[in-house]
């Protein structure tokens, strides 16, 4: 997720309370933020999430949740996905009774679809639409 990487360089890094809300017209606003636990390996989490409505309900379209790294260089490891209009949601790492899981081919299926969401991404602008947004320093 370099694209994601990106923004939270220009946002001053990870930190807790992280909200980012980044309108891009044509398209669906991305939000990212941290969460208040930590992911399955102990590290900072953040979601990234676009969100519809429905029936005046907030709906996933789709949301991942990362752990943030900073080992060797900032990296984000997905472990996390949900689509609330398919019904779907899936963990490939968590903390179970104690004992870290591990789904290898659905983890490397979430590496797959996060490479893609991050290619429209950048190609939509958001990079560039999260520039704009923020206050000139002067």
């Amino acid at each position: 997720m370099k694209t994601i990487l990106q923004i939270l360089k220009q946002a001053g890094g990870w930190h807790h309370g992280l909200y980012l809300k980044i309108e891009n017209p044509a398209f669906t606003a991305l939000v990212i933020e941290a969460t208040d636990e930590s992911g399955p390996c102990g590290l900072p989490a953040i979601s990234v999430c676009h969100y519809g409505e429905q029936h005046g309900d907030a709906m996933r379209d789709p949301e991942m949740c990362f752990e943030f790294g900073l080992a060797g260089k900032p990296h984000l490891n997905p472990f996390y996905y949900r689509n609330d209009y398919a019904g779907g949601e899936q963990w490939s790492r968590f903390i179970r009774e104690g004992n870290y899981c591990y789904h290898s081919q659905l983890h490397d299926e979430h590496e797959h679809f996060a490479k893609l969401w991050d290619r429209n991404l950048r190609e939509q602008g958001f990079t560039e639409a999260f520039a704009k947004q923020q206050p000139t320093r002067a």
